[in-house]
């Protein structure tokens, strides 16, 4: 799986964290290993433009999600002809995530997570605008969100863990560069 990213916001974030999101994402809707998806980060004037260009409303807003090909889950990675998937663009606006954080209580990158969820549903053609698309779209979002959230959790305790380790490991002269490993 193909995941472009592109910060042309101007705010530092970890970029690595956001693909990690939308790659979770992907993965979690049985998305095709050759889909190729890009994610741009943009300035609250970019943004604005975009907001008001394709969906017709004034100012910026947090994420918009551009798909460019129907996904088609049913065919198999393996079978003849098939090449890769170009889902489409995500694009989030760091600076106008940053107050929706805030209000939120959490950090500007789980709001970036939260709207990179967000973007990859919208791309594989979920939708918010009735009730009932809005129960089950931000429902499976939460489900998602709340999976990746434990899996990095998970994943920095067994970094913790590793480094607590090797620090032992050093200090009774078993670390790695004394014994040749």
């Amino acid at each position: 799986m193909s995941i472009e990213i592109a910060n042309e916001s101007g705010v530092a974030v970890e970029e690595t964290s956001i693909v990690a999101a939308a790659r979770f994402a992907l993965d979690r809707m049985n998305v095709s290993p050759l889909a190729e998806l890009s994610v741009l980060l943009v300035e609250l004037d970019v943004m604005s433009d975009l907001h008001e260009r394709w969906m017709d409303l004034p100012g910026p807003t947090d994420v918009m999600a551009f798909p460019m090909d129907e996904l088609d889950s049913a065919r198999r990675p393996d079978a003849a002809g098939v090449g890769p998937a170009l889902l489409g663009d995500i694009v989030l606006c760091p600076a106008f995530a940053k107050d929706q954080a805030r209000k939120a209580g959490h950090a500007l990158i789980d709001e970036l997570h939260l709207l990179t969820v967000h973007g990859v549903l919208h791309l594989l053609g979920y939708d918010h605008a009735e009730p009932e698309e809005e129960k089950e779209m931000f429902s499976l979002q939460n489900r998602i969100l709340a999976d990746f959230q434990a899996q990095r959790a998970d994943e920095q305790r067994r970094a913790a863990q590793r480094s607590a380790d090797d620090r032992v490991l050093g200090a009774v002269g078993l670390d790695e560069d004394q014994t040749g490993g």
